[in-house]
């Protein structure tokens, strides 16, 4: 049975469906919490939050286990069919309740200024349409309400930068779900409307070789409080 989302038209249960990529990120993912230093990435991400959270693109649902008490709530929307079962076991485990639901991040099943806080957690890299999404993201967020964001994207010096655009143009999107390298998670959230706060580069992984994955970013945006 489809979703149907206030304003936004319906969404299929399977709005993505990389099966082979969703198995090799599940075991990928866990040994990188310790190994790359991403379950530090996200404490600092989610520290703080409270009141309803929707996180969109939850993966295997690793964010979790790192929301603190004050969060009343937590919907997470993955659409990809093994991943979405991966964190719905998570969510058992879970402090805090979550929803696991599907969904595509261009068409939230969701009503509009629902949610306190909107989680951006490695997933604008492989959304089919990011200005739709994050125009999604502005409709669920209420007023003044936070986008906490963790993304990888464009980095480096002119060959790092050619890099990353031929491997978008040839073979990393369809082997890695979608993921592209190139694109720029800041300029895409102020291009959407938000008005950005603190946010700081960060190297993945902080020690080692520098990859055209390593180039991310961590902080902070809002909707802004006059926003109609």
């Amino acid at each position: 049975m489809p979703l149907r989302s206030a304003g936004s038209g319906t969404v299929p249960r399977d709005a993505v469906h990389h099966p082979l990529f969703a198995r090799y990120y599940a075991r990928f993912s866990v040994s990188a919490e310790s190994r790359l230093g991403i379950a530090g990435m996200r404490d600092r991400l989610l520290g703080g939050l409270s009141g309803r959270v929707i996180e969109i693109g939850a993966g295997n649902g690793l964010n979790f286990a790192h929301y603190p008490g004050a969060v009343s709530e937590v919907v997470a929307i993955e659409p990809e069919r093994t991943l979405r079962q991966l964190a719905a076991e998570a969510a058992l485990r879970s402090e805090v309740p979550v929803d696991v639901v599907p969904g595509a991040a261009e068409k939230l099943p969701v009503k509009g200024e629902a949610f306190d806080a909107v989680v951006l957690s490695l997933v604008l890299c492989s959304v089919r349409d990011v200005p739709r999404a994050l125009a999604e993201v502005r409709r669920v967020l209420r007023p003044g309400g936070v986008v906490r964001f963790f993304e990888h994207g464009r980095g480096g010096g002119p060959a790092m930068a050619f890099t990353q655009r031929a491997l978008d143009r040839t073979l990393w999107p369809p082997l890695n779900g979608g993921c592209h390298l190139a694109r720029d998670p800041v300029a895409a959230l102020r291009d959407a409307g938000f008005e950005l706060g603190p946010y700081r580069r960060v190297s993945i992984p902080e020690k080692g070789p520098t990859l055209p994955t390593s180039y991310c970013v961590l902080g902070t945006a809002w909707r802004p409080v006059t926003d109609a």
